[in-house]
């Protein structure tokens, strides 16, 4: 699994927590996790794809 799938689950974690929850203030708390692990999903999948490339990039031992 790579680490922007993990985050991205934690992400959707956080928002079936939002939507469950009955106190603002959880709900709120909820809601900024999301946006944060959204956040680091989106970094890490700029970073994967750069590494992809880069290892696309290598040539090939025979």
């Amino acid at each position: 699994m790579r680490d922007s799938e993990m985050y991205l689950q934690r992400a959707a974690d956080c928002r079936t927590q939002a939507d469950q929850s009955q106190l603002a203030n959880v709900r709120d708390r909820c809601l900024r996790a999301e946006a944060a692990w959204a956040a680091m999903a989106q970094r890490s999948l700029r970073t994967e794809a750069a590494r992809d490339a880069r290892a696309a990039a290598l040539p090939v031992d025979a």
